[in-house]
């Protein structure tokens, strides 16, 4: 049978199970191990990747690279920010993607599957991914751009990768595989989309002719066991060595970071950050996006995306309230990742405390809604003995959240003694400039 019949056929069913079958089943596949990682990894991809995961025939021959790659909404959303580079302004909102509808035994017969539209491309635009990965940015990137160089060391991705960029209908890709080397003097054939050399290349014979308006590049942030690295220095390619050649091939830059990433740290390490983009999707911090323009020594610009929506993190001259506050907001992993704690202070909402980083207002703040929670304060306390068996036997069933206080959020829920709720009900310990350590009781706001 073909690979997308047998994919579909078997999604779904127990990998370890499956894989002990290989006598009886492996004959029904091209490529036993390449069905095995492929259906394991479609597991990870379903709501993270669903225009890919819609189509059957994609290869993913490891299956820590989609666990690695970029989110289909944010590759989206850096795809956007190289339209800025013509219109001088943040793109319009990007929401994410419907999960598209299950697939099924009817779309078994030859290319049936819903195959991704293209956007009109930009002529302008040429955009070299000089670390590919999966390849998923790259395909983010050839919707909005004349032309896309992906270049990756691992040869399986890249075999991979030329299956599945024809297979999702991109023609404007040029494939390259090497490693990125700073100064190496590896030599490339004429003609040739191979580097050949196993020690890698440079960046200027990894882009030949191909002449970039940006360099995008991911560094891996992993060391050679595997295990999980954040300074720049220590991931691979070492940007830190490689921005001189980087500079010298295309003034702009745009610098994939681990959500782990100190923002001050790197922007004082790399010359030219123009702006710091924090990516947060499904609740979490998922990456720092660094745009660098060659010779820019000006203060960068901070934005923050979340649930479809982008903003400058900018102050204003807005007052602050003094009232107690009829509104709790509890800001996203996002809006906490970018330090500006400041910000909804400039919406006139009151912190309560300067570790806290929690907010009370008289009135819910729409600017601030996609980037946190607003909570209706139901009652306040001071957090004692007295308050805690109080809010216990009112609220049984809540969540609970302990903030800047000498306990945490399970050991507040157990001196409670209540059980996890399904939202309705939020408890929270804090403490307060004002009034000390106070217990809030709340709800969602509608």
């Amino acid at each position: 049978m073909e690979f997308s019949e047998f994919i579909l056929l078997h999604e779904g069913e127990d990998i370890a199970s499956l894989a002990l079958q290989r006598n009886r089943l492996a004959a029904d596949v091209p490529d036993w191990d390449l069905a095995l990682s492929t259906l394991q990894a479609r597991r990870k991809l379903r709501g993270k990747l669903p225009s890919w995961y819609a189509v059957p025939s994609l290869h993913y021959p490891l299956p820590l690279s989609a666990e690695q790659c970029s989110s289909e909404e944010t590759a989206i959303y850096k795809a956007s920010l190289l339209t800025r580079l013509e219109e001088g302004t943040i793109s319009e909102t990007v929401a994410s993607r419907p999960l598209p509808p299950a697939v099924g035994p009817s779309l078994l017969c030859g290319r049936g599957w819903p195959q991704v539209s293209a956007t009109v491309p930009s002529p302008r635009l040429h955009v070299a991914d000089i670390t590919g990965g999966l390849g998923v940015d790259a395909w983010a990137f050839s919707r909005v751009c004349e032309k896309v160089l992906y270049n990756e060391m691992k040869p399986e991705l890249v075999k991979a990768a030329e299956h599945n960029f024809k297979e999702l209908g991109v023609q404007n890709v040029v494939i390259r595989n090497s490693a990125v080397v700073p100064g190496n003097s590896a030599v490339m054939l004429s003609n040739s989309s191979v580097i050949l050399s196993p020690e890698g290349a440079n960046v200027s014979q990894i882009l030949g002719d191909f002449k970039p308006d940006v360099i995008f590049l991911d560094p891996a942030r992993r060391d050679d066991v595997g295990r999980k690295v954040f300074m720049l220095e220590d991931c691979s390619p070492n940007v830190l060595e490689l921005l001189p050649e980087l500079y010298e091939a295309c003034p702009r830059i745009m610098l994939k970071l681990s959500p782990m990433a100190d923002i001050t740290a790197v922007c004082r390490q790399l010359p030219g950050v123009k702006e710091v983009h924090v990516v947060e999707a499904d609740g979490e911090c998922k990456e720092l996006l660094l745009l660098l323009e060659k010779g820019f020594d000006g203060e960068y610009g901070l934005y923050l995306y979340s649930n479809g929506v982008v903003a400058k993190i900018r102050r204003s001259s807005r007052r602050m309230t003094d009232e107690a506050g009829r509104f709790l907001f509890v800001p996203g992993k996002g809006l906490m990742k970018t330090g500006a704690f400041w910000w909804p202070g400039s919406f006139g909402l009151r912190q309560l405390a300067a570790s806290t980083h929690m907010y009370v207002g008289d009135t819910k703040v729409p600017e601030l809604e996609p980037f946190g929670k607003f909570y209706d304060i139901v009652e306040t306390a001071s957090l004692n003995g007295r308050s805690i068996k109080e809010f216990g036997k009112k609220y049984p069933v809540a969540d609970v959240t302990a903030r800047n206080i000498p306990m945490t959020s399970e050991e507040l829920r157990k001196r409670l003694g209540v059980k996890p709720s399904d939202g309705s009900v939020h408890i929270f310990g804090l403490q307060s400039d004002s009034d000390g350590r106070i217990l809030i009781s709340s709800v969602i706001s509608k």
